[in-house]
């Protein structure tokens, strides 16, 4: 286990390939931004370690004998001060996938993803922000959305509870809406005629106000009340 410098990310390795762990490891511990604190080589063994090691960022494995990822997800994200999760598959968008995110991930990564994208995943989703491309956050919704409407989530959310989104100022719903097209901050921007700075506030307000971790579970918040439909997505998302 390797001792962080103050400010660095700290990010804990779970995959039942021991090889694929020392691969990630060498990668990210050659940042100087970056450290792996712990590695798992099951889902079980990875979330009795983060009750013990503080963590920003996971790299989960979705299939691992006995506790798979999406079910150590589940665990993981409920710990009291969770780190966020991103699922690593050979696919980019299988049912396990959609599985995680609902278990509260923040994104997903393909394991054969050159090193760069890596390590982008992993700062990204410590800033908060989403580690899927729009393009691929829209064809994720359009599978997941109809499981999302009215059913409860984390939170226990659902369709029937439209306090999730009062506090929420019409221009704040309007930014989520754009958020769960898949749209990024540059194009919100643009299609609400404000500058990229602007959007950035509204969507840390969006993610304070619901109490959503990050931007994925906003989206899946805006599905679970019924803000967006899913045809929505066909209909009106940006190009």
């Amino acid at each position: 286990m390797t001792s962080n410098v103050p400010g660095q990310v700290r990010v804990v390795l779970v995959d039942d390939q021991q090889l694929v762990r020392a691969g990630f490891r060498m990668v990210i511990d050659s940042q100087p931004d970056l450290t792996v604190v712990g590695e798992a080589g099951d889902g079980a063994t990875a979330v009795d370690l983060l009750r013990r090691t503080p963590a920003d960022v996971v790299l989960m494995d979705i299939r691992m004998p006995g506790t798979d990822g999406i079910a150590a997800t589940a665990q993981v994200t409920a710990l009291p001060e969770p780190p966020r999760v991103v699922v690593l598959t050979t696919f980019d968008l299988d049912e396990y996938v959609v599985a995680a995110i609902g278990a509260g991930a923040s994104g997903f990564l393909l394991k054969d993803a050159p090193p760069e994208e890596m390590l982008d995943a992993v700062r990204t989703v410590h800033a908060g922000d989403s580690v899927i491309a729009a393009s691929s956050t829209r064809r994720l919704l359009q599978h997941v959305a109809p499981m999302l409407r009215g059913s409860g989530g984390a939170g226990g959310t659902t369709q029937s509870d439209p306090g999730a989104l009062a506090e929420l100022t019409p221009r704040e719903k309007e930014v989520l809406v754009q958020m769960a097209y898949g749209a990024s901050n540059t194009e919100i921007a643009g299609q609400l005629f404000v500058s990229e700075a602007t959007v950035k506030t509204h969507v840390g307000r969006v993610l304070a106000k619901t109490g959503s971790r990050d931007r994925v579970q906003a989206v899946v918040l805006a599905y679970r009340t019924g803000l967006v439909a899913p045809a929505d997505l066909l209909r009106d998302a940006p190009a």
